[in-house]
């Protein structure tokens, strides 16, 4: 069985989620609720969870302000939420699973799922660490925790070039790294990526548009990177990538 914690404000949601746990998450044993984060630290300190379910808007103490005042942090973090569209996208660039309220079955299953897979890995320490970044930061999220084969690495998204699909994996290309794999789909990443930085100017590829070398004319074109890899423009994408980038 797997430990859990359910850390929420809202009585009735505290209550959903158990029963979702219990009917379709039979692995995870609920072992204590808190209804604040101050409850919810001596929780923690005294069960030692693998799981916490985290509510991010409480009162007096929100979601990121208890974590930040508890010193071992051993286990995993799903974030709840009902809104806060910023803080949401600075959860997914740290990698954490997030689930909006009321909270959708599938999407509890698949966040469960994914966590007793990573179980042997806890990065959760490093990805606070990128969460905080992007919290404080007055753009748009800069670092992005990247799930690979063996675990997460950590990138500022100013550093990548282009991205390349491969099946169920991306290649991604950078400034200052070798080419990594991905464990994460080049759509993942187009969901994730700024778009007025990003583009997707084919089914297989995305380019960072501050790293464009060249434009080479033809049917769709294609597009000569300054790593000096070649990148080709769909048909139908060429009218949008040409007024992108002002053409």
């Amino acid at each position: 069985m797997i430990s859990a914690i359910i850390i929420d404000d809202e009585q009735k949601g505290r209550l959903a989620l158990r029963q979702k746990l219990a009917d379709y998450c039979p692995r995870v044993e609920v072992v204590a609720e808190a209804c604040d984060g101050a409850e919810g630290i001596e929780l923690i300190e005294k069960h030692k969870p693998q799981i916490l379910f985290l509510d991010i808007e409480m009162p007096r103490m929100d979601g990121f302000e208890m974590l930040r005042r508890i010193d071992s942090r051993n286990f995993q973090i799903v974030f709840t939420t009902a809104y806060d569209q910023y803080a949401i996208q600075a959860i997914k660039y740290a990698a954490f699973d997030y689930l909006l309220k009321p909270v959708d079955i599938d999407e509890l299953k698949s966040a469960v799922d994914r966590i007793i897979q990573q179980s042997s890995n806890n990065f959760t320490q490093k990805k606070l660490e990128t969460l905080e970044h992007n919290l404080h930061s007055l753009q748009l999220p800069k670092k992005l925790a990247i799930p690979t084969l063996e675990g997460f690495l950590f990138f500022d998204t100013s550093h990548i070039i282009h991205l390349e699909a491969q099946s169920n994996y991306t290649s991604i290309y950078f400034t200052d790294h070798p080419k990594l794999i991905a464990s994460r789909t080049l759509k993942d990443f187009e969901d994730l990526l700024p778009p007025d930085i990003f583009f997707r100017p084919h089914h297989s590829h995305i380019i960072n548009l501050n790293f464009i070398k060249r434009y080479l004319k033809g049917d769709g074109g294609q597009i000569e990177m300054q790593n000096g890899n070649f990148v080709t423009v769909a048909r139908r994408k060429k009218d949008e990538f040409l007024k992108t980038i002002g053409h």
